[in-house]
């Protein structure tokens, strides 16, 4: 019982039960219609006959009179499937025709009988008399036959019947009605099939999905809902709920590696901020080495404020909720704008910045977030290159088959290919630039700047140097 109980409180089995009660009274109200429709036809269809057959015993009573309506009458009779005919004297009394019996009242009137009448064939009554008790019981319990009839006076008050009997209207309604008590069986048991085959196999998949879901709210995150490969909304579902734990462990994972990149990484100038303040107050110190400490302190603290803007602005760009406006950007503009900035700081490390920047080359992204990639990306190709022995940093723009591309090219000592991937993550500094300056953000946040834009940062070999390619959609940031 409990077992019933559950599944009739599944939604598979509400809905079967809904759409055969649903079913079931619009084809009631269907046929019932359709038969009542058809009833009406046949009706209209007998009286249409009787109303003919009335206006032929008109033309023979008035060509012959009583003898020859009554021998049409007679003849019309006889005939298989006849009509009902009767001529009775002004008290009743039946005088010819194939009707032995009337219920009562039913000659009172002239005209169409008002409502449908029971009556006897000619030789019915007879054929009785010869049955047994139990026979004879069994055809008395039978329904009479019921007729529809018209009645006519003839000048000498003689009494013409002519009816049809019902019988016909009567099977069709009966026809009718089976059909539909089989149809709505039939409806049940397809309905308890569906369920069958259709609806159990719905719940199971349904079940699987709980289960699976109650495994990863358990803290199993790695968990992923099933898929059969019917590519059906069940598939669909579960492939759409899987991306999104897919997003939400590649989030949680970003976060937690926030989270160790600061408690790491963030330590050691943090550690240096509090000896040198802990130094300045070691002692007397003269008011210039108060001042001197003091702004290396503030200078200390900018390049900590610095890391860790950059580090939120990751996190919101690799979310994908970032606030930061689109509008149209011209990419060469862009690239004027950053070598005039740089120039200075190549200049001094001796460094030849060139760039070709053919425009305008107009898409849609944030301004100020291609700059800072940008930016970031010429820093580090000046920082690497003033080692080299004729160090040279280029900048490209140009149209390429799948997108534009911005490419930043340097002679410096470039980055092995095992670790081009690495690189881009946060506060991933290799060996040779330990002793450089830098958080290891740069390249991170021009990653994320890309996917931001829907593009891709490339950090392919440039024999010599490295070449870091920013490949943008041909239209800019899609939504």
């Amino acid at each position: 019982m409990a077992k019933l109980k559950a599944i009739l409180n599944t939604t598979a089995a509400r809905l079967s039960a809904l759409y055969l009660i649903l079913f079931a009274i619009c084809a009631g109200v269907l046929v019932f219609y359709m038969t009542g429709l058809t009833e009406r036809l046949l009706l209209q269809q007998t009286q249409d006959t009787i109303n003919e057959e009335v206006a032929g015993l008109a033309r023979a009573y008035q060509r012959g009179g009583l003898p020859l309506l009554v021998r049409f009458i007679e003849q019309r009779s006889r005939q298989p499937g006849a009509n009902l005919y009767l001529i009775a004297d002004a008290n009743g009394r039946i005088l010819a025709g194939n009707v032995e019996s009337l219920e009562a009242g039913v000659l009172d009137a002239d005209g169409w009988t008002e409502r449908p009448f029971a009556y006897a064939r000619y030789g019915e009554n007879e054929l009785r008399g010869g049955l047994s008790p139990a026979q004879l019981q069994e055809e008395m319990a039978r329904p009479a036959h019921q007729a529809m009839a018209a009645v006519y006076r003839l000048p000498n008050q003689m009494i013409v019947l002519v009816g049809r009997d019902l019988g016909e209207p009567a099977r069709f309604r009966d026809v009718i009605r089976r059909s539909t008590l089989v149809a709505f069986g039939m409806m049940g048991i397809g309905a308890l099939l569906i369920w069958l085959f259709v609806g159990r196999r719905a719940l199971r998949r349904i079940d699987g999905l709980s289960e699976a879901s109650a495994r990863i709210m358990g803290g199993d995150l790695a968990g992923r809902l099933p898929v059969t490969g019917a590519g059906d909304e069940f598939d669909r579902l579960s492939e759409n709920l899987n991306a999104m734990l897919a997003r939400i462990g590649a989030l949680s994972d970003g976060l937690k590696q926030v989270s160790d990149n600061i408690a790491h990484d963030l330590k050691t100038p943090l550690t240096r901020l509090r000896n040198r303040a802990e130094a300045a107050l070691a002692g007397k110190r003269t008011a210039g080495q108060y001042r001197e400490a003091l702004e290396g302190t503030i200078a200390e603290s900018d390049q900590l404020i610095r890391t860790f803007n950059a580090i939120l602005m990751i996190s919101r760009l690799e979310a994908g909720n970032s606030a930061e406006a689109t509008t149209q950007v011209d990419l060469a503009e862009a690239v004027r704008d950053v070598v005039e900035l740089y120039e200075p700081v190549a200049e001094e490390g001796a460094v030849a910045l060139t760039a070709e920047a053919p425009g305008p080359v107009v898409i849609a992204g944030n301004r100020e977030l291609i700059g800072q990639a940008l930016a970031n990306v010429v820093d580090n190709a000046i920082k690497y290159s003033a080692g080299a022995t004729a160090p040279a940093v280029a900048l490209k723009l140009e149209r390429m088959a799948d997108g534009i591309a911005l490419s930043v090219r340097d002679n410096g000592p470039g980055i092995p290919e095992a670790d081009r991937e690495r690189v881009t993550e946060r506060f991933v500094r290799l060996e040779q630039s330990r002793s450089m300056p830098g958080s290891g953000l740069g390249l991170s946040l021009a990653k994320a700047v890309m996917s931001y834009h829907g593009g891709r940062l490339e950090i392919v070999d440039a024999a010599p140097g490295l070449l870091v390619r920013m490949v943008f959609p041909a239209g800019g940031r899609r939504p």
